[in-house]
């Protein structure tokens, strides 16, 4: 079984930002196991899995990627959609734009403190186009 589904996260402003609940809301339901593959179709922000418990975490990994790549870095030739948006590129190459999770018992088998993550690297990134592909039985 295949099954592949379009999901738009809502606006959020720039960030680090747990999704794991309105992603989880628009899944159907699940293969007893298999995989899901979460893509992003945006080149300026990201996803990834990480600490969904304390939230303090998500502040000081944006700190941390911000002082990775900072805005208004000297040489950058990509300037024209302004400060945020090559800044925002780089570290979407840093965080990636999908991920695969497995499904056991008709779930994601995601660990105990485990989350995903939108990581919104624009100050205005807008709505975000996901696609969901689920592969099971």
């Amino acid at each position: 079984m295949i099954e592949q589904i379009q999901l738009t996260l809502r606006a959020r402003p720039r960030g680090i930002h747990l999704v794991t609940d309105e992603i989880l809301r628009g899944l159907p339901s699940l293969p007893l196991k298999g995989l899901v593959n979460v893509f992003v179709h945006h080149t300026s922000c990201g996803l990834a899995i990480n600490e969904s418990y304390d939230p303090d975490v998500r502040h000081d990994l944006e700190a941390v990627l911000d002082r990775l790549v900072p805005e208004n870095e000297p040489g950058m030739l990509h300037t024209l959609e302004g400060a945020d948006d090559m800044p925002a590129h780089a570290k979407a190459v840093l965080s990636g734009v999908s991920l695969v999770i497995p499904i056991s018992n008709h779930r994601l088998a995601l660990g105990t403190w485990q989350g995903i993550y939108l990581c919104e690297y624009r100050n205005d990134g807008g709505p975000r186009r996901i696609t969901i592909t689920i592969i099971g039985k």
